[in-house]
Protein backbone atom coordinates (compact mmCIF):
# COMPACT_ATOMS: atom_id res chain seq x y z
CA UNK A 1 0.00 0.00 0.00
CA UNK A 2 3.20 2.20 0.80
CA UNK A 3 3.71 1.93 -2.71
CA UNK A 4 0.34 2.92 -3.51
CA UNK A 5 0.42 6.07 -1.73
CA UNK A 6 3.94 7.21 -3.10
CA UNK A 7 3.07 6.30 -6.54
CA UNK A 8 -0.16 8.87 -6.00
CA UNK A 9 1.95 11.26 -4.43
CA UNK A 10 4.08 11.37 -7.66
CA UNK A 11 0.97 11.86 -9.71
CA UNK A 12 -0.21 15.28 -7.66
CA UNK A 13 3.36 16.37 -7.52
CA UNK A 14 3.05 16.14 -11.54
CA UNK A 15 -0.46 17.32 -12.22
CA UNK A 16 0.58 20.18 -10.09
CA UNK A 17 3.69 21.26 -12.00
CA UNK A 18 1.81 20.72 -15.34
CA UNK A 19 -1.22 23.20 -14.21
CA UNK A 20 1.92 25.72 -13.11
CA UNK A 21 2.88 25.41 -16.40
CA UNK A 22 -0.55 25.91 -17.91
CA UNK A 23 -1.26 28.89 -15.89
CA UNK A 24 1.92 30.72 -17.07
CA UNK A 25 1.43 29.75 -20.37
CA UNK A 26 -2.27 31.73 -20.19
CA UNK A 27 -0.91 34.51 -18.63
CA UNK A 28 1.28 35.17 -21.47
CA UNK A 29 -0.82 34.10 -24.46
CA UNK A 30 -3.37 36.80 -22.45
CA UNK A 31 -0.43 39.66 -22.65
CA UNK A 32 0.18 39.26 -26.11
CA UNK A 33 -3.14 38.59 -27.09
CA UNK A 34 -3.95 42.43 -25.92
CA UNK A 35 -0.94 43.49 -28.34
CA UNK A 36 -1.87 41.44 -31.41
CA UNK A 37 -6.12 42.25 -31.05
CA UNK A 38 -5.29 45.93 -30.83
CA UNK A 39 -2.71 45.74 -34.06
CA UNK A 40 -5.70 43.63 -35.87
CA UNK A 41 -8.83 45.96 -34.74
CA UNK A 42 -6.61 48.84 -35.58
CA UNK A 43 -6.08 47.67 -38.95
CA UNK A 44 -8.81 45.37 -39.92
CA UNK A 45 -11.34 48.81 -41.10
CA UNK A 46 -8.67 50.53 -42.71
CA UNK A 47 -7.38 46.86 -44.84
CA UNK A 48 -11.01 45.83 -46.06
CA UNK A 49 -11.81 49.71 -46.98
CA UNK A 50 -9.17 49.85 -49.20
CA UNK A 51 -9.38 46.64 -50.56
CA UNK A 52 -13.75 46.94 -51.15
CA UNK A 53 -12.40 50.60 -53.12
CA UNK A 54 -9.58 48.34 -55.29
CA UNK A 55 -12.65 45.88 -55.96
CA UNK A 56 -15.03 48.47 -57.15
CA UNK A 57 -12.43 50.28 -59.29
CA UNK A 58 -11.11 47.60 -61.02
CA UNK A 59 -14.96 46.54 -61.24
CA UNK A 60 -15.30 49.80 -63.38
CA UNK A 61 -12.15 50.05 -65.84
CA UNK A 62 -11.79 48.42 -69.00
CA UNK A 63 -10.43 45.31 -69.79
CA UNK A 64 -8.09 44.43 -66.51
CA UNK A 65 -8.24 48.10 -65.44
CA UNK A 66 -4.18 49.01 -66.45
CA UNK A 67 -3.41 46.35 -63.83
CA UNK A 68 -2.27 43.17 -64.35
CA UNK A 69 -2.80 42.13 -60.71
CA UNK A 70 -6.65 42.34 -61.85
CA UNK A 71 -6.18 40.12 -65.11
CA UNK A 72 -8.46 37.11 -65.03
CA UNK A 73 -7.18 34.06 -67.03
CA UNK A 74 -7.06 30.25 -67.28
CA UNK A 75 -6.01 28.81 -64.33
CA UNK A 76 -3.16 26.39 -64.86
CA UNK A 77 -0.69 26.55 -61.85
CA UNK A 78 -2.22 27.69 -58.25
CA UNK A 79 -0.74 29.13 -55.46
CA UNK A 80 -2.13 28.77 -51.49
CA UNK A 81 -0.80 30.52 -49.19
CA UNK A 82 -1.13 29.41 -45.79
CA UNK A 83 -0.29 31.42 -42.60
CA UNK A 84 -0.49 29.22 -39.19
CA UNK A 85 1.19 29.62 -36.46
CA UNK A 86 5.07 27.79 -35.37
CA UNK A 87 3.89 26.76 -32.47
CA UNK A 88 1.60 23.67 -31.28
CA UNK A 89 -0.49 23.95 -27.96
CA UNK A 90 -3.21 26.16 -29.15
CA UNK A 91 -5.98 23.37 -29.26
CA UNK A 92 -7.53 22.77 -33.40
CA UNK A 93 -6.39 25.63 -34.13
CA UNK A 94 -3.63 24.92 -37.02
CA UNK A 95 -5.57 22.16 -37.77
CA UNK A 96 -8.45 23.21 -38.73
CA UNK A 97 -6.12 25.82 -41.24
CA UNK A 98 -4.58 23.15 -42.83
CA UNK A 99 -8.51 20.76 -43.39
CA UNK A 100 -10.01 24.52 -44.82
CA UNK A 101 -6.86 24.49 -46.77
CA UNK A 102 -7.46 20.59 -48.09
CA UNK A 103 -11.35 21.11 -48.53
CA UNK A 104 -10.53 24.02 -51.11
CA UNK A 105 -7.83 22.77 -52.83
CA UNK A 106 -10.32 19.85 -53.79
CA UNK A 107 -13.44 21.86 -54.53
CA UNK A 108 -11.88 24.57 -56.55
CA UNK A 109 -8.54 23.36 -57.65
CA UNK A 110 -9.50 20.24 -57.96
CA UNK A 111 -8.32 19.60 -61.85
CA UNK A 112 -5.35 21.46 -61.20
CA UNK A 113 -4.21 18.90 -58.16
CA UNK A 114 -4.26 15.47 -60.44
CA UNK A 115 -1.96 17.08 -62.82
CA UNK A 116 0.39 18.19 -60.03
CA UNK A 117 -0.49 22.08 -60.76
CA UNK A 118 -0.78 22.99 -57.19
CA UNK A 119 1.63 25.09 -55.08
CA UNK A 120 0.85 25.41 -51.00
CA UNK A 121 3.92 27.80 -49.50
CA UNK A 122 3.62 28.27 -45.69
CA UNK A 123 4.16 30.91 -43.65
CA UNK A 124 4.27 29.45 -40.16
CA UNK A 125 5.80 25.96 -39.61
CA UNK A 126 2.95 24.25 -38.28
CA UNK A 127 1.15 24.26 -41.90
CA UNK A 128 4.10 22.34 -43.26
CA UNK A 129 4.32 19.81 -40.67
CA UNK A 130 0.41 18.75 -41.35
CA UNK A 131 0.89 18.92 -45.07
CA UNK A 132 3.98 17.03 -45.59
CA UNK A 133 2.92 13.99 -43.41
CA UNK A 134 -0.44 13.97 -45.38
CA UNK A 135 -0.15 14.61 -48.84
CA UNK A 136 2.73 13.94 -51.10
CA UNK A 137 1.32 15.14 -54.82
CA UNK A 138 1.29 18.86 -53.41
CA UNK A 139 4.26 21.02 -54.19
CA UNK A 140 5.55 22.58 -51.18
CA UNK A 141 7.50 25.84 -51.04
CA UNK A 142 8.94 26.47 -47.57
CA UNK A 143 10.96 29.71 -48.15
CA UNK A 144 8.32 31.97 -46.21
CA UNK A 145 8.05 30.05 -43.03
CA UNK A 146 10.47 32.30 -40.90
CA UNK A 147 8.18 35.50 -42.09
CA UNK A 148 6.02 34.45 -39.30
CA UNK A 149 8.48 35.31 -36.61
CA UNK A 150 9.02 38.72 -37.53
CA UNK A 151 5.71 40.01 -38.78
CA UNK A 152 6.32 43.60 -39.44
CA UNK A 153 4.91 45.20 -42.43
CA UNK A 154 8.34 45.36 -44.31
CA UNK A 155 9.30 41.75 -44.28
CA UNK A 156 5.56 40.26 -44.63
CA UNK A 157 5.28 43.29 -47.76
CA UNK A 158 8.14 41.84 -49.15
CA UNK A 159 6.83 38.02 -49.33
CA UNK A 160 3.67 39.70 -51.09
CA UNK A 161 6.02 41.64 -53.67
CA UNK A 162 7.68 38.29 -54.63
CA UNK A 163 4.37 36.42 -55.34
CA UNK A 164 2.82 39.44 -57.10
CA UNK A 165 5.67 39.48 -59.52
CA UNK A 166 5.44 35.88 -59.80
CA UNK A 167 1.56 35.95 -60.72
CA UNK A 168 2.24 38.96 -62.93
CA UNK A 169 5.09 36.65 -65.19
CA UNK A 170 2.56 34.08 -65.88
CA UNK A 171 3.98 31.88 -63.60
CA UNK A 172 0.88 31.22 -61.08
CA UNK A 173 -2.36 32.19 -62.69
CA UNK A 174 -4.27 32.29 -59.25
CA UNK A 175 -2.98 32.90 -55.76
CA UNK A 176 -5.53 32.48 -52.74
CA UNK A 177 -4.63 32.73 -49.03
CA UNK A 178 -5.75 30.75 -46.01
CA UNK A 179 -5.69 32.17 -42.58
CA UNK A 180 -7.26 31.99 -38.95
CA UNK A 181 -9.64 35.27 -38.59
CA UNK A 182 -9.65 36.00 -35.27
CA UNK A 183 -13.12 37.46 -34.06
CA UNK A 184 -12.72 37.08 -30.24
CA UNK A 185 -10.15 34.97 -27.61
CA UNK A 186 -12.61 31.93 -28.06
CA UNK A 187 -13.61 31.93 -32.18
CA UNK A 188 -10.89 31.84 -34.67
CA UNK A 189 -12.72 30.81 -37.94
CA UNK A 190 -10.66 29.20 -40.62
CA UNK A 191 -10.54 31.59 -43.78
CA UNK A 192 -10.17 31.95 -47.78
CA UNK A 193 -9.45 34.54 -49.58
CA UNK A 194 -8.77 35.08 -52.99
CA UNK A 195 -5.87 37.47 -53.23
CA UNK A 196 -5.26 37.25 -56.91
CA UNK A 197 -6.49 38.30 -59.45
CA UNK A 198 -8.36 41.22 -57.56
CA UNK A 199 -11.73 39.74 -57.19
CA UNK A 200 -14.06 42.26 -58.94
CA UNK A 201 -17.36 43.51 -57.32
CA UNK A 202 -20.21 43.97 -59.45
CA UNK A 203 -22.25 46.86 -59.34
CA UNK A 204 -25.77 47.40 -59.80
CA UNK A 205 -28.72 49.86 -60.25
CA UNK A 206 -31.79 49.74 -58.09
CA UNK A 207 -33.45 47.58 -60.07
CA UNK A 208 -30.76 45.19 -61.30
CA UNK A 209 -29.18 46.27 -64.16
CA UNK A 210 -25.48 47.17 -64.27
CA UNK A 211 -24.31 50.34 -63.43
CA UNK A 212 -20.37 51.83 -64.17
CA UNK A 213 -19.47 54.80 -62.04
CA UNK A 214 -17.37 57.45 -63.90
CA UNK A 215 -14.48 57.77 -62.20
CA UNK A 216 -11.70 60.71 -62.59
CA UNK A 217 -8.41 59.84 -61.90
CA UNK A 218 -6.08 62.27 -60.36
CA UNK A 219 -3.12 61.56 -61.11
CA UNK A 220 -3.62 59.69 -64.10
CA UNK A 221 -5.29 56.33 -64.10
CA UNK A 222 -1.87 54.20 -65.16
CA UNK A 223 -0.10 56.22 -62.47
CA UNK A 224 -2.70 56.16 -59.95
CA UNK A 225 -3.34 52.65 -60.44
CA UNK A 226 0.31 51.40 -60.42
CA UNK A 227 0.91 52.84 -56.95
CA UNK A 228 -2.37 52.42 -55.35
CA UNK A 229 -2.76 48.50 -56.33
CA UNK A 230 0.44 46.88 -54.81
CA UNK A 231 0.02 48.86 -51.69
CA UNK A 232 -3.35 47.40 -50.88
CA UNK A 233 -2.40 43.92 -52.16
CA UNK A 234 0.49 44.55 -49.38
CA UNK A 235 -1.67 45.34 -47.08
CA UNK A 236 -4.05 43.00 -47.32
CA UNK A 237 -1.63 40.52 -47.16
CA UNK A 238 -0.32 41.83 -44.08
CA UNK A 239 -3.65 41.46 -42.50
CA UNK A 240 -3.86 38.12 -43.20
CA UNK A 241 -1.03 37.49 -40.57
CA UNK A 242 -2.08 39.86 -37.92
CA UNK A 243 -4.76 38.03 -38.15
CA UNK A 244 -3.60 34.66 -37.70
CA UNK A 245 -1.18 35.85 -34.92
CA UNK A 246 -4.13 37.16 -33.46
CA UNK A 247 -6.01 33.77 -33.58
CA UNK A 248 -3.34 31.94 -32.33
CA UNK A 249 -2.78 33.91 -29.11
CA UNK A 250 -6.25 33.42 -28.29
CA UNK A 251 -6.37 30.06 -29.30
CA UNK A 252 -3.43 29.07 -27.02
CA UNK A 253 -4.90 31.29 -24.14
CA UNK A 254 -8.40 29.25 -24.52
CA UNK A 255 -6.32 25.71 -24.50
CA UNK A 256 -4.41 26.59 -21.79
CA UNK A 257 -7.55 27.95 -19.80
CA UNK A 258 -9.16 24.19 -20.47
CA UNK A 259 -6.06 22.83 -19.70
CA UNK A 260 -5.54 24.29 -16.31
CA UNK A 261 -9.46 23.24 -15.49
CA UNK A 262 -8.67 20.04 -16.40
CA UNK A 263 -5.19 19.53 -14.30
CA UNK A 264 -7.42 21.21 -11.37
CA UNK A 265 -10.47 18.19 -11.71
CA UNK A 266 -7.49 15.96 -11.89
CA UNK A 267 -5.80 16.96 -8.74
CA UNK A 268 -9.40 16.36 -7.09
CA UNK A 269 -10.04 12.82 -8.14
CA UNK A 270 -6.48 11.90 -7.01
CA UNK A 271 -6.66 13.41 -3.78
CA UNK A 272 -10.02 11.43 -3.06
CA UNK A 273 -7.69 8.24 -4.30
CA UNK A 274 -4.99 9.47 -1.69
CA UNK A 275 -7.02 9.64 0.87
CA UNK A 276 -8.42 6.56 0.81
CA UNK A 277 -5.45 4.86 -0.01
CA UNK A 278 -4.19 6.38 3.39
CA UNK A 279 -7.34 5.63 5.32
CA UNK A 280 -6.62 1.90 4.56
CA UNK A 281 -2.81 1.73 5.10
CA UNK A 282 -4.04 3.46 9.02
CA UNK A 283 -6.63 0.61 9.24
CA UNK A 284 -4.52 -2.41 8.36
CA UNK A 285 -1.34 -0.99 10.42
CA UNK A 286 -4.61 -0.94 13.26
CA UNK A 287 -5.44 -4.03 12.59
CA UNK A 288 -2.20 -5.55 12.90
CA UNK A 289 -1.70 -3.83 16.53
CA UNK A 290 -4.99 -4.96 17.51
CA UNK A 291 -4.20 -8.67 16.29
CA UNK A 292 -0.99 -8.31 17.78
CA UNK A 293 -1.59 -7.20 21.21
CA UNK A 294 -4.70 -10.04 21.32
CA UNK A 295 -1.88 -12.68 20.48
CA UNK A 296 0.51 -11.36 23.46
CA UNK A 297 -2.60 -11.47 25.66
CA UNK A 298 -3.43 -14.69 25.15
Amino acid sequence: MAGGLKEVRERIKSVINTQQITKAMKMVSAAKLRKAQNAIVQMRPYAERLNRMLSNILSNLDGDGGSSYGQVREVKNVLIVVVTSNRGLCGAFNTNIGKETVAHINAKYGAQRSTGNVTVAFIGRKAYDYFRRRFRDLNYDTTYIPVYDTPSYEDVSAVARTLMAEFSSGKYDAIDIVYGRFRNAATQIPTVEQWLPVPKMEVKAEKGAKRKADYIFEPDQQQLLETLVPSILQLQFHKTVLDTQASEHGARMTAMDKATDNAEELLKALKINYNKARQEAITKELSEIVGGVAALEG
